[in-house]
């Protein structure tokens, strides 16, 4: 991947701990890491197809002063979310922030925090059985949307489904987004429970009916196994529900345990019915 470097772009601002740096205000040093893909501006010669970084720079100064902040960290942190939500070319990107005056009474040429944000795939399986189940559906993705560091890509097609596991209930109406996201995979999880609970999700009986349900699938080709998020999901290659309308969007998504693409999953298990 390509890259675009800002190095040491010096800026004074007002952040820290201590109420003296908030007022007195100091030197901050920002470098920033771009990866993109240049060959479209740098075969047509196109300042539209790439990132203007004296305008960025104007920007990040903008960013950096709007308000005044105790952590490095959280301003890092902001900085890297500006570019990737302004900028659709930029892919993933390096902020670092130096503060050569930092108050800690020790010789040093500065202090600095360094982050890495990047854009993150993901498919989440939808279903609804209770109430108006595509409105359950299309107020979740209106929720996603508005959140703007998690973006709907691709939209399955809705299917009617018969309950699995738990069966004296209503048909389900099930599909799969493909999205993009800039939160960690545990974060994400949290954000869709939020949105369960938005739209009154009550979990009284496992796999009973619920006005809707959302399930990480994949999350780049991460395996994990911790106690808030299992990826890939631990069923889904059980579930034709879930394997049709995923590989309706994505039929050579990677299974990283099984080392199986999508489509491959889906015919085995219809062979197997």
């Amino acid at each position: 991947m390509d890259k675009i470097y800002i190095n040491d772009l010096e800026v004074y601002g007002y952040h820290g701990v201590y109420d003296a740096e908030k007022k007195l205000g100091q030197r901050f040093l920002i470098s920033v890491e771009i990866e993109t893909d240049l060959r479209t501006a740098a075969t047509h010669d196109d300042l539209d197809a790439t990132i203007n970084y004296g305008a960025l720079c104007h920007e990040l100064e903008h960013v950096f002063l709007e308000e005044k902040i105790n952590l490095i960290e959280s301003i890092t942190l902001k900085l890297a979310d500006y570019i990737l939500l302004n900028y659709e070319v930029a892919k993933a990107v390096r902020v670092k922030i130096k503060k050569p005056w930092a108050p800690i009474g020790k010789p040093v040429d500065y202090v600095a925090v360094e982050m890495e944000r990047k854009w993150h795939k993901a498919y989440i399986a939808f279903g609804s059985n209770m109430g108006n189940r595509e409105e359950n559906i299309n107020e979740a993705k209106r929720l996603i949307e508005e959140s703007q560091i998690t973006k709907i890509i691709k939209t399955s097609t809705l299917i009617e489904t018969e309950p699995w596991g738990y069966t004296n209930q209503d048909h389900f109406l099930n599909g799969v987004w493909e999205v993009e996201t800039l939160l960690q995979p545990g974060e994400l999880m949290t954000f869709l429970l939020e949105i369960e609970h938005k739209l009154k999700r009550e979990r009284v009986i496992k796999w009973g009916p619920r006005t809707l349900d959302l399930d990480i699938l994949l999350y780049d080709e991460m395996v994990s196994n911790d106690s808030h998020i299992i990826i890939p999901h631990p069923r889904m290659h059980q579930r034709l529900f879930v394997l049709e309308p995923l590989n309706e969007i994505a039929p050579y998504a990677l299974h990283p345990l099984l080392n199986k693409r999508v489509f491959e999953l889906k015919e085995e298990l219809e062979s197997m019915q």
